[in-house]
């Protein structure tokens, strides 16, 4: 039994509608909470007591501090402490606004390996993020992007993808070369206006301080003093990895992004980032981050699909 003393105006929120936190800490954790005076008594596993205890002192100190704290905030913060018990909660309010590089929108990481994501490329140059759909790996790099422009440490931005078909032959679509492409690179212009004022990304794609286009435009170039996002990159093959990886110049930050689940390359040509994973696991200065269904911030049925999906394949090997 341990018990810990926590500040009053902070039992509420802890505790959250029809006790809810609690309930969701206790389900993470092999720990029975219960209130004892002005008090919480915990009841549980040796190792498991002691990462909560830790919890609810870091709250206990952030309440006594003046920290504002929503449920939906400690409810992520227990997530990802969970996931990682490294991770303390007072870190997880540290870094909370860690992006907010326009004004427009603060995003936050929502799992563990969406932080240790958003951490590699912070300090690697070289960032690999590989998994399923939904779980923040093109957003993020975007965002981080942005704010990498906004904060003068790169002087542009260059996003791109493989205009790969996939069941749809570009010849087919209206218009000109731009008209046809444009569809394949729609969710990257879509990342950037959500995180950022619609005028004045109009005006940097404008200038080409933000540059939107598809792999086979990067061919011949070198690109300095620029984050580039290579993302779908298991829609490339090998000669396109490779020359995309050998336009890094001087003061660069590229991030590439995948899921190995769906590759659209047509029969027999290996995926670029498949061989990619192989060839520079052990290079130092590149980081690899691995999602999985439990990253996934979309709708709840979307991890559930991607679930299913994986545990098909496996039955069929």
């Amino acid at each position: 039994m341990k018990k810990i003393l926590i500040p009053e105006q902070g039992i509420n929120v802890l505790f959250g509608t029809y006790d809810e936190n609690i309930k969701y800490l206790e389900s993470l954790f092999d720990v029975k909470v219960s209130v004892r005076g002005n008090g919480l008594m915990l009841d549980g596993g040796e190792s498991d007591i002691a990462v909560v205890e830790k919890i609810l002192l870091d709250f206990s100190a952030l309440i006594d501090e003046g920290k504002v704290i929503s449920s939906h905030e400690l409810k992520q913060a227990f997530k990802q402490i969970a996931d990682d018990r490294a991770f303390s909660l007072r870190e997880y309010f540290s870094q909370l606004h860690y992006f907010n590089p326009t004004g427009k929108k603060v995003v936050t990481a929502r799992s563990a390996n969406q932080r240790r994501y958003i951490e590699a490329i912070a300090t690697n140059d070289l960032v690999f993020g590989i998994g399923p759909a939904g779980t923040g790996k093109t957003y993020l790099a975007v965002a981080m992007a942005v704010q990498a422009l906004w904060t003068k440490r790169v002087n542009r931005i260059v996003l791109c993808r493989p205009a790969v078909e996939a069941g749809e032959k570009l010849g087919f679509l209206p218009g000109d070369l731009q008209d046809k492409v444009d569809p394949y690179l729609r969710p990257l212009y879509d990342a950037l206006f959500d995180l950022a004022d619609y005028e004045k990304v109009s005006r940097l794609l404008e200038k080409r301080i933000i540059e939107i286009a598809p792999l086979a435009f990067m061919r011949g170039r070198t690109l300095a003093d620029s984050f580039i996002i290579l993302d779908e990159a298991q829609n490339t093959t090998t000669e396109q990895m490779k020359m995309f990886l050998t336009r890094l110049g001087f003061g660069s930050k590229a991030v590439i992004t995948g899921d190995v689940t769906q590759i659209d390359l047509p029969s027999g040509r290996r995926s670029g980032l498949v061989e990619a994973q192989q060839v520079l696991a052990r290079v130092p200065g590149i980081s690899m981050v691995y999602f999985s269904e439990k990253d996934v911030v979309r709708h709840h049925l979307v991890q559930l699909i991607i679930k299913a999906y994986d545990e098909s394949a496996k039955l069929k090997f």
